[in-house]
C-alpha cells in the first residue's frame, strides 16, 4: 500500500492542489459581491434632513448645482458626471473641526490623485466670507490639486439647499439667520448615479480608512 502511494504521490499532490484551486474558484464565483447601501432621506438623522424630504424612501439623488471654485471657474454637476466623489461642508476661518477635516481630505486626495474615477467637492458654508481669492489661498496652502478637488462658493441659499436637501449633512440650529448653517463633520460618498452611498466622520482616521475601502467597493460595482 505504501509503495502504491509512493509511486503516485506526485499525482495525488497535483490532484490535491487542483482541488483546492477549483474549490477556491467556485467559492469566489458563488460569493455575492460586496455592495454599499444606498442612503435615502428617511434613513438619516432627521436633524440633518429638510422636513420636506424626510419621508423619501427611494430615488433620492444629488440635485443639479452651479457654483464657483477656487479658480473662479463655474462648477456644476456636469463636472462630476460618471464620477464617484466625496463631498463635505466647511469654511476657511473655522478653527474647530475644519482643519482636521481638510487634512483628512488631503489624505484622500493623495490616495485618489491618479484615479480618474474619483473626485472631491468641498462647499463653503460661509460664502459671503469665502470669496474666490480666499478659497484660492486656502487651496494653495493645503496643496489642493485643481483637477481632483473643487472648493466652491456661491449663493448661500443654494448651498444651504444642497446641504439640507441633497447631501443631508447640515444642521439648522445656529444664529437665527435666514439661511443659517451649522455643518457637521460628515464626508459624503456619492456614486456615479448621484446617490449617497456612505457617511463618514471626517475627523477620524478610522472613518477615512473605511471611506477609502468603500470607494474601492463602489468602483467594483462598475466593473464588467
Amino acid at each position: 500500500m505504501l509503495q502504491f502511494f509512493s509511486k503516485f504521490k506526485y499525482l495525488f499532490i497535483t490532484l490535491f492542489v487542483l482541488s483546492v484551486i477549483i474549490i477556491s474558484l467556485i467559492y469566489q464565483a458563488l460569493k455575492p459581491k460586496e455592495r454599499l447601501k444606498v442612503y435615502e432621506p428617511s434613513m438619516v438623522n432627521a436633524e440633518l434632513v429638510d422636513t420636506s424630504i424626510q419621508y423619501i424612501r427611494k430615488y433620492h439623488t444629488i440635485a443639479p448645482f452651479k457654483l464657483i471654485n477656487q479658480n473662479g471657474d463655474t462648477v456644476t454637476e456636469a463636472n462630476y458626471k460618471d464620477k464617484i466623489y466625496v463631498a463635505d461642508f466647511f469654511f476657511t476661518t473655522c478653527l474647530t473641526i475644519c482643519p482636521k477635516m481638510t487634512d483628512n481630505m488631503v489624505e484622500i486626495q493623495q490616495h485618489i490623485k491618479n484615479d480618474p474615477e474619483v473626485m472631491l467637492l468641498s462647499h463653503s458654508v460661509t460664502p459671503e466670507i469665502d470669496s474666490v481669492p480666499r478659497l484660492k489661498a486656502y487651496a494653495e496652502e493645503k496643496g489642493v490639486i485643481d483637477a481632483k478637488w473643487n472648493m466652491v462658493t456661491g449663493d448661500k441659499k443654494q448651498i444651504y439647499n444642497l446641504a439640507r436637501k441633497s447631501y443631508l449633512a447640515v444642521k439648522t440650529v445656529g444664529d437665527g439667520g435666514p439661511f443659517d448653517m451649522i455643518h457637521t463633520e460628515n464626508f459624503v460618498l456619492v456614486d456615479k448615479k448621484k446617490q449617497i452611498r456612505g457617511f463618514y466622520d471626517g475627523t477620524k482616521e478610522e472613518d477615512i480608512e473605511k471611506l477609502l475601502n468603500d470607494i474601492e467597493i463602489l468602483k467594483n460595482e462598475y466593473k464588467k
